[in-house]
């Protein structure tokens, strides 16, 4: 009698413990994100895994390719965070805007590509390099790279913009002669060279030059970092899991890049890997302090603003520093 008590009491026990699981409430978060590629892996593999559930979140992923966009959805409260280069954000808070880097997606990698006549930097004297758009990310990495060459724009070589945001069809622009260089995210570069082909100059990437290369960086509102902050500590306490999962594991990685990015060549699945997971995110996601100064001083001279302010203006560490302080990254290392 006893022990059909017991195992009564148990089965009850066990009911009632995976009811209370059921019924527990996920806090919702939603988060945008600009472009498919391998540093987005990590909240990928965090839905794919569950990660988001397990610390308590329903989180909803968007795709906002245009950071102005993004910018506008996060202020009205239309998204949590949205994943920006550091420039978008710099400009935004310059205007007034209430945003704040809370972490980073890691470095942005770039590659100053150019027609194959072209062998070294400084045959693009005479030359036509092509950017996004005035303002852009891609329009300030090339102004300093091509500042640090010692050109002057209008005299030594024209900056123009192409209207066109997607590295591979600024490629295409270039091939066709319409340009003769720009820059080129290194896994669109891959495809064009390694892959297709194609003969074009690969001239360097932004730290060969003393650039810092761009950071993609995750922001929220202050208001929502002060109203929110239990559920974004969670969700980078997701984010971080999943970077470690990634990097533990190269196949679930693979995994994500063949489903959310529709990449099936081997050689470009490393190369992803490689390049834009293990060497383009931090294992502990702190804001690039880096990326942001470099904003600001490329924003100086249109935005008087920035005069008085520090990148501490612009960002805030604390909750990756609260979840390194409590020895979680440690534990995910084991």
């Amino acid at each position: 009698m006893r022990r059909i008590l017991f195992v009564i009491c148990w089965l009850a026990l066990l009911a009632s413990s995976f009811v209370s699981a059921q019924e527990r409430k996920l806090e919702p978060l939603i988060v945008s994100y600009s472009s498919f590629t391998g540093n987005r892996a990590p909240y990928w593999i965090a839905k794919d895994l569950g990660l988001y559930e397990k610390y308590g979140l329903d989180v909803k992923l968007v795709n906002i390719a245009a950071g102005s966009v993004s910018l506008t959805a996060l202020l009205a409260g239309n998204v949590h965070l949205t994943t920006d280069s550091s420039s978008t954000v710099v400009s935004a808070v310059a205007r007034g805007a209430p945003v704040v880097t809370v972490s980073t997606n890691g470095a942005l990698p770039y590659q100053l590509i150019a027609v194959p006549s072209i062998k070294a930097p400084a045959d693009l004297k005479g030359k036509i390099v092509g950017s996004s758009r005035i303002g852009a990310g891609t329009d300030f990495l090339l102004r300093r790279i091509l500042a640090k060459l010692g050109f002057t724009l209008g005299k030594d070589v024209s900056l123009i913009p192409t209207g066109v945001s997607e590295s591979d069809k600024r490629i295409q622009l270039m091939l066709q002669g319409k340009i003769d260089a720009t820059i080129g995210e290194s896994d669109k570069v891959f495809q064009v060279v390694d892959l297709g082909g194609q003969q074009i100059s690969v001239l360097g990437e932004p730290k060969d030059f003393g650039v810092p290369a761009p950071g993609s960086e995750t922001n929220t509102t202050r208001q929502t970092l002060k109203e929110l902050r239990p559920r974004l500590k969670a969700f980078f306490m997701a984010y971080s899991d999943a970077i470690a999962a990634g990097r533990r594991n190269r196949e679930l990685a693979y995994q994500v890049f063949r489903k959310y990015m529709r990449i099936d060549n081997p050689k470009l699945l490393d190369f992803t890997y490689r390049v834009q997971f293990l060497e383009a995110i931090p294992a502990k996601p702190y804001p690039r302090e880096d990326s942001i100064q470099t904003s600001i001083e490329d924003l100086r001279e249109t935005a008087p603003k920035l005069e008085n302010m520090k990148t501490s203006d612009f960002f805030d560490a604390s909750l990756i520093r609260e979840i390194d302080n409590e020895g979680f990254f440690t534990k995910l290392g084991k």
